[in-house]
């Protein structure tokens, strides 16, 4: 405004440089909107590739964490494993092992959840155990069934995990830990598991 009013060349100028700001700031915002406006459409487009992309990679730590193998001696590892598996239920663990024993308990007094162990009958596992157990953490309950010869752990009625060894023998003979992907193994064993449970 003061531009206008002055009548010199120095005003003039000014007046001059002014619009050519005005000029420029508008040609470069407009610009720039246009970049952010591709960029957005890219992104935009490509937003379900990269949703993908992160699953595949978020699979592929996941296997990469649950499949592991063992060799006799790695007995501290192998049960460090374990104590982590089960560390990762949030609210029921269900362990179906046929020669449970009171190793199971030590490594289940340190969850909060609650925890059911499927074994056989006349096992290692004495009710005298469980009663000291339950009077102390009250998070166990036991069911005798000896239908199972395999290793179970099954996390909050989806995750199940395949161990190749008695909790009380791991790391004494090669064994492995693995997580089932198979969906029908995994909805027929939890529907005789919950029969199991209910009867």
């Amino acid at each position: 405004m003061l531009a206008t009013v002055l009548k010199s060349n120095v005003a003039t100028k000014v007046s001059i440089a002014i619009m050519d700001a005005f000029v420029s700031m508008r040609h470069y915002i407009g610009s720039n909107l246009l970049e952010q406006k591709y960029i957005n459409n890219q992104v935009m487009k490509n937003t379900e590739d990269i949703k993908l992309l992160q699953e595949s990679f978020s699979k592929f730590e996941e296997k990469k964490q649950v499949s592991d193998i063992y060799f006799n001696g790695q007995i501290y590892d192998a049960y460090s494993k374990i104590y982590e598996i089960f560390n990762r239920t949030k609210d029921n663990l269900i362990i179906i092992d046929s020669y449970a024993d009171n190793t199971i308990l030590d490594i289940i007094k340190r969850l909060k959840n609650n925890v059911i162990i499927i074994t056989k009958e006349n096992n290692l596992l004495t009710n005298q155990d469980i009663l000291k157990y339950n009077k102390q953490y009250h998070n166990l309950k036991v069911i005798y069934d000896n239908t199972f010869h395999d290793r179970y752990f099954i996390l909050d009625n989806e995750n199940i995990y395949h161990c190749g060894a008695s909790i009380n023998k791991i790391g004494y003979k090669t064994f492995s830990i693995t997580l089932i992907n198979d969906n029908f193994i995994l909805e027929t064993l939890l529907n005789r598991v919950r029969k199991i449970i209910n009867s």
